[in-house]
């Protein structure tokens, strides 16, 4: 029933911004942590920042200083605005949350199904 829908992803200059989105919905009860993962080819999938319940947050250090992790708990969304972009960031980016159900009572990491950031000239 859970399932997390991503938005904003595309094509960029390198310098410019894109602003991802991923809104959770379905049977929830709470949403904890909310991540965003990235994932290039032949690499593994790394985590790129994170948010947790209250706001605090944490960021790869590849990524610090140039995107800004936030959340909307209203909506329960969680966004990641990303800019100086570089070449390097380009990946399939996704975004994941840990969210309890309420049928079955659970909670568990869920996954969206991944958007695409290409940095290129």
């Amino acid at each position: 029933q859970v399932q997390l829908v991503e938005s904003g992803g595309g094509l960029v200059q390198p310098g410019g911004s894109l602003r991802l989105s991923c809104a959770a919905s379905g049977n929830i009860v709470s949403v904890f942590d909310m991540d965003w993962y990235r994932q290039a080819p032949g690499k593994e999938r790394e985590l790129v920042a994170g948010i947790t319940s209250g706001g605090s947050t944490n960021y790869a250090d590849a990524v610090k200083g140039r995107f800004t992790i936030s959340r909307d708990n209203a909506k329960n969304t969680v966004y990641l605005q990303m800019n100086s972009l570089k070449p390097e960031d380009t990946a399939v980016y996704y975004c994941n949350a840990d969210i309890l159900s309420l049928t079955p009572w659970l909670k568990r990491p869920y996954w969206g199904q991944g958007t695409q950031v290409t940095v290129s000239s």
